[in-house]
């Protein structure tokens, strides 16, 4: 009961000396990580109606189960994609505060927007598995977003959590601001599933976990890594994607 005490004591001294802020705008709100009014109602999160495949907004209804141009003309070795938001002014805030400024503490607001998004990825899969930092990056860095995400969906739903099963043995370098094909080539061989985590993968239905989804050229890679290891399918959770026909 002390401990209780003082941790509830702590915790109102922290809020006095350190009010809570809203991440996208700074301004005062009434609990850490929530967003306010204005910032909100800047997000645009990706409903129905979407292609089925690559999860893209439709302007109009064109009927469950319709397919984008861009999915049909180049299908992804992924099965489906599902993303919370399109990768605007506010949510490309939110990532590189998670990724650069190490806001860790966005990692359940942004994780609980994703399963909503992916509910019916999630209810199908085995196993969560993030896409991984090249270990250099890593220590740089001193952690991966992505695994966070997964670590939050996976805590929360209970699914089978494996962030050593995929790792990147190529250090490629960053994506930002290569065009379509350098990211492709870029990525290229990039992953690999070690013979000792195959047990993680092998046979099972796969949610890849990432923050963003640009051109896919990471996620594509990483999937084909994980059907080599014999993953039985393999679909993409991602906090946030750009808008279709953009790089």
């Amino acid at each position: 009961m002390l401990r209780e005490g003082a941790g509830r004591i702590g915790g109102s001294i922290a809020r006095l000396l350190f009010p809570p802020v809203c991440p996208g705008c700074q301004t005062a709100v009434g609990q850490a990580d929530a967003l306010c009014p204005a910032c909100w109602s800047g997000l645009r999160f990706i409903e129905r109606p979407y292609c089925e495949v690559l999860g893209s907004p439709f302007a109009y209804d064109l009927g469950r189960g319709f397919l984008s141009a861009e999915a049909i003309a180049n299908p992804p070795p992924f099965g489906r994609l599902r993303a919370a938001v399109l990768y605007e002014d506010l949510a490309a805030r939110l990532v590189s505060a998670l990724k650069y400024g190490d806001r860790t503490s966005l990692v359940p607001l942004m994780a609980g927007w994703m399963s909503r998004a992916g509910e019916e990825l999630i209810a199908e899969a085995d196993v969560l598995v993030p896409v991984p930092l090249h270990h250099r990056r890593l220590l740089r860095r001193r952690f991966n977003q992505s695994a966070e995400l997964a670590r939050v969906i996976a805590g929360t739903r209970r699914l089978a959590y494996a962030p050593l099963a995929l790792a990147r043995v190529k250090p490629t370098r960053s994506q930002v601001g290569l065009r379509a094909e350098e990211r492709r080539e870029n990525v290229r061989g990039a992953f690999r599933v070690k013979e000792a985590r195959r047990g993680d993968i092998e046979g099972r239905r796969v949610l890849l976990v990432d923050d963003v989804f640009t051109t896919g050229a990471t996620v594509s890679s990483a999937t084909r890594a994980l059907k080599r290891a014999g993953a039985s399918r393999v679909d993409v959770l991602a906090f946030a994607r750009v808008a279709a026909g953009t790089e």
